[in-house]
């Protein structure tokens, strides 16, 4: 993926779950670090995953929606119709390993946002973390979400 950005802009990929870390991230971008010109370009990653045997296919990782009932494209709109001056935000669905994905899709980008979910050391240990694979192995400069983080950066709404 090229960069959307104008001749003054600055091209931001966010990663995107429709986790409330994500919501967070997304949020902290619109609100906090996209400019006037700046594009935004939000990475929803499809994972391919295999699931492990002997586990129910009704089992879904904490924080995530079901494919079926839910519309990332809506839930994204929904978020940035929050800031009234914020920028468009672009969207785009690849299937693939989330970290390898947004990796990929911040090749060239000026920032990379993911939001931190905090899944604890068993987990990471088995599962990988996508927000240390992206600080690790991106080009670009990686800030790690955490909701908590983003409820103290957001400025107060102006009277």
């Amino acid at each position: 993926m090229g960069s959307a950005t104008s001749a003054s802009g600055r091209f931001i990929v966010v990663g995107f779950d429709g986790s409330p870390s994500s919501d967070a991230a997304l949020r902290w971008v619109l609100g906090v670090a996209a400019q006037p010109g700046d594009a935004v370009h939000a990475v929803v990653v499809r994972p391919t995953e295999t699931p492990v045997p002997g586990t129910s296919p009704a089992f879904q990782a904490p924080g995530r929606r079901p494919a079926g009932q839910y519309s990332p494209h809506a839930h994204i709109a929904g978020i940035r119709a929050e800031f009234a001056a914020a920028s468009e935000v672009t969207i785009s669905t690849p299937h693939g390993d989330p970290a390898t994905e947004l990796i990929t899709a911040s090749t060239d980008a000026d920032l990379l946002v993911v939001g931190a979910h905090g899944a604890g050391r068993t987990r990471e240990f088995l599962l990988g973390s996508v927000s240390r694979e992206c600080v690790r192995y991106s080009r670009c400069p990686v800030v790690v979400v955490t909701p908590e983080a983003a409820r103290r950066l957001v400025p107060a709404p102006t009277a």
